[in-house]
This record gives structure tokens, C-alpha cells and sequence, in this order.
């Protein structure tokens, strides 16, 4: 008998096209339905990084940037050509990235511990490297609020090792922090979870969802995305469990995550194992409703394209893309 073609078997060079509809891509509820694409593939754009992060899409230059933290670069695909170069080396082993309402790249730093800004020149601004006195422990992700607010989350990840950044002490509580846009204080939002990960605002930006790694405090920690309401654009109240990272037995952890325009959550996953790594979809509510599934960990994800309805996907070690019947709630 011919063995079934998974993620882990197929042929992600190209040369041989995919049957629609892609296996990899599952209903688990009626409601992801309208956002499916039944005539669409799951596409592997590029191979050969070591841990890849960060996803985000600039527009005005059709290109996606990303990050490749254990070889200090981050990477740029173009969609014209499909093309890959190096947009930076060193990047100072970055992780997560974003854009400002300027148009300008907001990137987390393990290295050196910092939020920088690269400017229209290119050159760097440091944004936060230091609370209270104290280095930051590796900030690892980061949304902008429409304020001109930068928030990132800041678990450490990056200075436990000198494969993700540069080993050295944590000095602080993991943490989410907000730049304040006018004076550029460094203020603390929560302190509250074991290891704060990815990180997005709702559609109208009244809720912020945050990802609870935990697994260097807790190996039997939930894992889970959590969910708190905004308030005034500046503080966080009422913080709860949104979704846990278990499906049909299997423990894993979600990463990076996105909402789109109808609110639904879109959960970068891994550490589970085949059948659940790639990227959990959940409905405003907290429901799982469908799965995209990749042969290799999840780490990141952002909503691009020219109508903001392809979806990026970081891999571990590859960069993959898929076409859906909705669109990014925001820019980056």
C-alpha cells in the first residue's frame, strides 16, 4: 500500500502540486469554514534557518522581514521575484518585529537586551534597554497601539543561552512593558505571567492577547494565551485564560499570534508534535476551529500580501506562506 502523503513526506519544492484540498489545512468547526480556501496550497517560500522569528510585512516595499535569531541576520523575501537576501547581519540576534505608524521597523533584540527603531536612514534608535535601573532580560515581542504605544513582552528566552543571544542573569521579573509615545518612559503593564510571549491587540484594540510560555518556571504549566481588556490605552485589568495549548492529548505551546478583522486569534504552535504543530486558528470565544499543519515547529506569524489575506508563517527552520478568506486586523 502507498504510504499517505503528510507534511513531514511531501514535496515542498514545488515541482509537484498539491491536490486540493491542501491536507494541511483542517476544519475542526463550521466556523472556519468561510475562511478557508479549498483551492489554495500551503507554500514552503524559503529553507535554512536555524530558528526563524519575527514575521512582518512592509507593503509599500512587498517584502516580508523576518528574523533569524541563532544566525544573528534577519532576512527579507520579496514578493516580486520570490528572492531571499540578508537585510541585516549582525541584527544583534533579533526575535519579534513590528512597525510603527510611521512605517518604521520596531524590532526586539536578545543580544543586547533592547527595543530599537531603524530609521529612515537606517541607523538605530534605542527605544528600551533598562527598567528601573536594571537591563531588560531579552524582550522577545512587540505590537504598537494606535497611541504610538509600544508594547513588548519581555520573558528572557534570549539570555538563557548564547545560541539565541548572550547568556547572562535575569535581573528583572518576566514582563510586559509599554513605551510611553510622548516621553518615552519605560512603564511595567504585567508581572503577573510565568514567561509572557507573543502578544496582539483585538480588532478595535480593547483587548490585548498574551502568550504564557511558563516552561522554565513550571514544566506542567498550562501553556497558555491569555486575554485582558485595555484600559485607557495604557493599563491592563481583568486578565484570563483565553485557550490552552492541548489538542486530543497532545501538549504543546503557542508562540507567536495575530488577530484578524473578525476577531478570531491565529496561534503560531509547536512543541507537540506532528498533528498539532504549525498554526491553531481559534474563534473569538476561545473555540479551536481549524489548523494549518506544518512538518516543523511554529514560531511566528503576520497577516500580508496586498489585501492582507496571505498568512506568513515562521517555521523553525523555513519560512511558509497560505493564502485565507480573511485579513490581518492590523498592519504588522
Amino acid at each position: 500500500m502507498e504510504r499517505p502523503v503528510t507534511t513531514a513526506t511531501r514535496d515542498w519544492s514545488g515541482a509537484s502540486p498539491v491536490r486540493y484540498p491542501d491536507p494541511a489545512i483542517k476544519i475542526l468547526d463550521p466556523r472556519f469554514k468561510s475562511y478557508y480556501l479549498g483551492h489554495t496550497p500551503l507554500q514552503r517560500l524559503y529553507t535554512g534557518t536555524l530558528w526563524a522569528e519575527g514575521p512582518c510585512w512592509f507593503g509599500d516595499g512587498r517584502y516580508l522581514l523576518w528574523s533569524d535569531i541563532p544566525n544573528d541576520r534577519m532576512l527579507r523575501w520579496a514578493e516580486e521575484t520570490g528572492t531571499v537576501s540578508v537585510f541585516r547581519q549582525p541584527s544583534h540576534h533579533s526575535n519579534g518585529n513590528t512597525r510603527d505608524w510611521q512605517g518604521r521597523l520596531i524590532s526586539c533584540e536578545h543580544g543586547t537586551r533592547r527595543v530599537t527603531r531603524t530609521e529612515y536612514d537606517g541607523s538605530l534608535t534605542v527605544l528600551a534597554d533598562r527598567y528601573q535601573g536594571k537591563p531588560l532580560n531579552a524582550p522577545n515581542d512587540v505590537v504598537v497601539h494606535p497611541d504610538g504605544g509600544i508594547w513588548f513582552t519581555d520573558p528572557g528566552y534570549g539570555s538563557l543561552m548564547h545560541y539565541e543571544g548572550t547568556r547572562g542573569e535575569l535581573e528583572l521579573q518576566e514582563a510586559v512593558y509599554r513605551i510611553d509615545p510622548h516621553t518615552g518612559a519605560l512603564g511595567l503593564v504585567t508581572d503577573t505571567l510565568a514567561k509572557p510571549n507573543g502578544l496582539c491587540f483585538s480588532p478595535d484594540y480593547q483587548k490585548l492577547y498574551i502568550v504564557d510560555t511558563g516552561v522554565t518556571h513550571n514544566p506542567d504549566h498550562p501553556r497558555e494565551i491569555t486575554v485582558w481588556d485595555v484600559v485607557d490605552g495604557q493599563r491592563l485589568r481583568h486578565g484570563c485564560t483565553f485557550a490552552t495549548m492541548v489538542l486530543d492529548g497532545m501538549q504543546g505551546m503557542s508562540d507567536g499570534i495575530r488577530a484578524d478583522i473578525d476577531g478570531n486569534i491565529w496561534s503560531a504552535a509547536g512543541w507537540g508534535g506532528e498533528g498539532f504543530d504549525g498554526v491553531h486558528i481559534f474563534a473569538p470565544n476561545g473555540d479551536r476551529i481549524g489548523q494549518i499543519m506544518l512538518p516543523e515547529i511554529c514560531s511566528n506569524l503576520c497577516f500580508g500580501g496586498r489585501k492582507r489575506n496571505r498568512l506568513f508563517m515562521t517555521g523553525s527552520q523555513s519560512l511558509y506562506a497560505v493564502y485565507v478568506e480573511t485579513q490581518g486586523a492590523h498592519r504588522a
